[in-house]
């Protein structure tokens, strides 16, 4: 489940076999890796800094929004420059609200966990972030950026749900949807690639969810197959919104450098100012990726997977239908400006006749029974979590907070940075 920022993992070093096996499963791998962890490790390589497009990443100029990518951040806000997105209409929750009973996430801030509620012994994801971890990478307009984006999630069937946020002086919570189907990343590892109608189906409802982002101007920019859950009947729930854009009007662009290797669009990696057709993009490398098992332009070695999307021209092998492939043509365009969804945006999409078999309304009100059911038998039926989160121990200190004699002037400032964090909605939200 990636309710989580973007993981970190290990370097792997991978199996010379040249089997589709070995090689997808390397990819499973690797593609866990935080962005910013492997430019690093890029950029400490010498042969792959030889290659001409990575020297020209690498040598990227400051971003528009360099709090994403680190460079020249702006300083922590100060008391008098505190960050407030909203009413703190829930001021007494707090963390021993919660019985913890999983770990069933991890990421660069913080954890993920199952938790059981107290008093109405409702079951939720609580993502629980460590200030300090933010602070110290400049993330903190990164996260309430997030929890902006989730406070508009109410009102769609496809994208996870915040229920209420709320502070202590060295964490952040999220109390989110508890989705337990199982990320479509480890269905795919299980299954290798998918039969058309259920790609067509997935990918369908995360047109729509895409397709309502957009039309709040949010410009989703981290689709892969790790951040799009399976609910308990087998329907699409899109999450983590740590990489959205928002404010991005129709013709807006933006210029930030970031997503995940495997599905950065051609204008991205050119440094090109791009909109939202590069959330198009992605799910054309989705779609692919569900149909064949692999993202298009895959390689094992990553200068050579940029030149890939940058030079190489699609290549679509033949078993799959003639709208499917169109599709993928018309998704996976390199040229932004010619690429599907580039003039009326989701509409065209929609309209595409790949998707002619689906009645849109149905869908939106989930009156299509999904193809695959995860048969979870309920909350508490982890079958389609990574054991490697949920066997390892729920930490003691999630459920409580600090001594405030502990508190350091480091927590402090911490506290200071999230002011406004603290969110409940209001009644009229779930009517």
């Amino acid at each position: 489940m990636t309710i989580i920022t973007e993981a970190e993992k290990p370097v792997l070093t991978y199996s010379k076999s040249k089997s589709l096996g070995t090689l997808v499963s390397a990819f499973m791998k690797q593609r866990r890796m935080g962005l910013n962890d492997f430019i690093q490790r890029l950029a400490t390589n010498s042969y792959s800094c030889k290659h001409p497009e990575v020297q020209s990443i690498l040598n990227l100029s400051p971003p528009q929004d360099a709090e994403l990518m680190n460079t020249n951040p702006s300083p922590p806000p100060s008391p008098s420059q505190q960050i407030n997105l909203g009413p703190s209409s829930n001021p007494s929750a707090k963390p021993n609200d919660f019985h913890f009973l999983k770990v069933i996430g991890k990421g660069s801030f913080g954890k993920v966990l199952l938790a059981r509620h107290r008093t109405d012994d409702q079951f939720y994801a609580v993502k629980v972030l460590q200030k300090k971890a933010i602070l110290k990478k400049k993330e903190e307009k990164h996260i309430m950026s997030e929890r902006n984006v989730l406070l508009k999630n109410v009102k769609h069937p496809f994208l996870v749900g915040l229920h209420y946020s709320f502070q202590t002086t060295d964490k952040l919570y999220f109390v989110l949807d508890y989705i337990n189907g199982g990320e479509l990343f480890y269905h795919l590892q299980r299954e290798r690639c998918f039969l058309e109608p259920r790609a067509r189906f997935y990918a369908a409802e995360i047109a729509s969810a895409l397709g309502y982002l957009h039309s709040l101007n949010i410009v989703y920019r981290d689709l892969k197959p790790e951040n799009i859950l399976l609910d308990s009947q087998g329907h699409i729930i899109l999450t983590d919104f740590g990489l959205c854009k928002e404010n991005i009007e129709p013709n807006g662009t933006t210029s930030t450098f970031c997503g995940t290797p495997e599905y950065l669009a051609p204008e991205v990696l050119h440094k090109q100012p791009y909109d939202r057709t590069v959330d198009w993009w992605c799910l054309g490398a989705v779609l692919y990726e569900m149909l064949y098992g692999l993202p298009p332009f895959y390689s094992r070695n990553t200068a050579e997977m940029y030149d890939n999307i940058l030079n190489k021209p699609l290549q679509l092998k033949p078993n799959i239908s003639n709208a499917a492939r169109h599709l993928l043509e018309g998704l996976l365009q390199k040229d932004r400006t010619k690429r599907l969804g580039c003039t009326e945006d989701f509409i065209e999409i929609k309209n595409h006749v790949f998707f002619s078999p689906i009645n849109w309304d149905d869908l939106n009100a989930k009156k299509i029974t999904p193809p695959f059911n995860p048969n979870v038998t309920g909350p508490n039926d982890l079958r389609h979590f990574d054991p490697e989160f949920t066997d390892e121990p729920v930490p003691s200190s999630i459920g409580c907070s600090p001594d405030s004699a502990l508190v350091t002037s480091s927590i402090k400032e911490a506290a200071e940075a999230f002011v406004g964090f603290s969110y409940a909605p209001s009644m009229d939200s779930y009517l």
